[in-house]
């Protein structure tokens, strides 16, 4: 299936256009980033690389596309001609997936023709900005429990294929399984979930559809404990499984004090090792709450799939360099108010003192500094993608560098409270 009609319709026309003037073919630079990050946020987490590098590479136009663009009248019979032919042969360079971001961070760069460079924008812009906003959030709940492991859960709170990129992106923030099956043989993240509250009241009594449950899980299963009275169902699922049980969900009510009183009465039952998962609309902050609590798992639905209150990262796609007819290069930038850009063609390092960052060094000239990590690697080449950066492996590789990135932060870039980017950038 081809992604090329995952766009605006501008983009179209200014090709039209620059086709027709002669600029179509002049060498440019536009780069992605985002000029501040949402309210309170700390840092970002760039996420979507490797969706976006796929549908670059069905990113075709056939003659079903071409017969609805010419239909519409947004191209004449040239730009058709044109498109037929369309291949991305230019040359980008990014942050890695699951790398740590700040404001005006060069997280996406492409270089070749206007014409073949500015179709991208609407499929970067939207894949980047969906998918770092919630790799963002869930960076932020990783760090509010404070290791103890974290499920995604919201399918069922956002679009069918939306589900599948949700968990995606926050398998690479940090949690560690996802219930969406087709995230999992999509990019192979684990997969969890076991039964809902219609299943229980399906049966005649709690008791048989835990027996049920039981009989085709086995004793390490979750049962579901909130359907009716808390107490009674955690007494019949010890006395079911004779303690063996591996863990009780509970969706609803006060959870620290809902989660204390079910962790005293498995002890005082003697079911000490089954285990206690939360999943009633948790976000970061009611997850930092309950750090105190016996809680030994989280499940997070829509917060996570909606970028907790912030569900686009905020990022644009900017024109930053071109070569005029005579084949000079220009710096270009925005002058608007409160939308002004950087000119140039970027280069990003992340100033480290005894492995921990101090700055976000973005560069329009001169080389990086011997205490600066490189930030900025090449994923495509003369228009051929970089297979490293694709499927399962470029998710797991995601993933590992995630971790490494947020190890690099200052300690206080955890705080789930208000707070000024965790580090300043400087433009040098």
């Amino acid at each position: 299936m081809t992604t090329a009609l995952l766009t605006d319709q501008y983009e179209l026309t200014m090709v039209d256009a620059a086709l027709k003037d002669g600029t179509a073919d002049r060498r440019c630079v536009f780069e992605v980033f985002a000029r501040r990050l949402p309210d309170g946020r700390r840092y970002g987490v760039a996420a979507g690389l490797g969706r976006f590098l796929t549908a670059l590479t069905d990113f075709r136009f056939g003659d079903d596309e071409i017969a609805f663009l010419q239909g519409r009248g947004v191209i004449d019979g040239g730009t058709a001609s044109w498109l037929a032919d369309y291949r991305f042969t230019g040359d980008v360079r990014a942050y890695r997936e699951g790398e740590v971001f700040f404001p005006n961070s060069p997280v996406l760069q492409i270089e070749g023709t206007f014409a073949e460079s500015v179709l991208l924008e609407t499929l970067a812009l939207s894949i980047f900005n969906a998918d770092s906003a919630i790799a963002s959030a869930a960076a932020r709940m990783v760090s509010a429990a404070d290791r103890r492991p974290l499920a995604e859960m919201g399918s069922r709170r956002t679009g069918e294929w939306n589900a599948v990129a949700a968990a995606r992106a926050a398998y690479i923030a940090g949690f560690g399984a996802t219930s969406n099956l087709e995230a999992g043989r999509t990019w192979g993240i684990p997969t969890m979930g076991t039964a809902a509250h219609a299943f229980t009241l399906l049966h005649d009594s709690e008791e048989t559809a835990f027996r049920s449950q039981l009989d085709a899980l086995g004793d390490g299963t979750t049962l579901l404990v909130d359907t009716y009275d808390i107490e009674a169902a955690v007494d019949t699922a010890v006395r079911l499984t004779s303690g063996r049980l591996g863990a009780v969900r509970i969706d609803s009510g006060d959870l620290p004090s809902v989660v204390a009183a079910v962790r005293a009465q498995l002890d005082r039952l003697g079911a000490t090792s089954t285990k206690i998962t939360v999943t009633n609309d948790l976000d970061e902050y009611t997850i930092a709450a309950l750090r105190a609590a016996p809680v030994d798992s989280y499940g997070v639905g829509t917060s996570v799939v909606s970028g907790s209150g912030h569900p686009a990262a905020g990022m644009v796609f900017k024109l930053v360099a071109h070569q005029t007819e005579a084949g000079e290069w220009v710096s270009v930038a925005k002058k608007s108010a409160v939308k002004a850009s950087v000119g140039g063609r970027k280069d990003a390092g992340r100033r480290l003192r005894n492995g921990i960052a101090t700055a976000e060094v973005v560069r329009t000239s001169g080389s990086l500094g011997a205490d600066e990590r490189a930030l900025m690697v090449p994923v495509v080449t003369h228009g051929e993608v970089d297979p490293a950066f694709l499927g399962e492996r470029g998710v797991e590789a995601a993933r590992a560098h995630h971790k490494g990135a947020k190890a690099e932060l200052p300690a206080d870039a955890a705080r789930i409270g208000r707070g000024d980017p965790a580090i300043p950038t400087l433009i040098d």
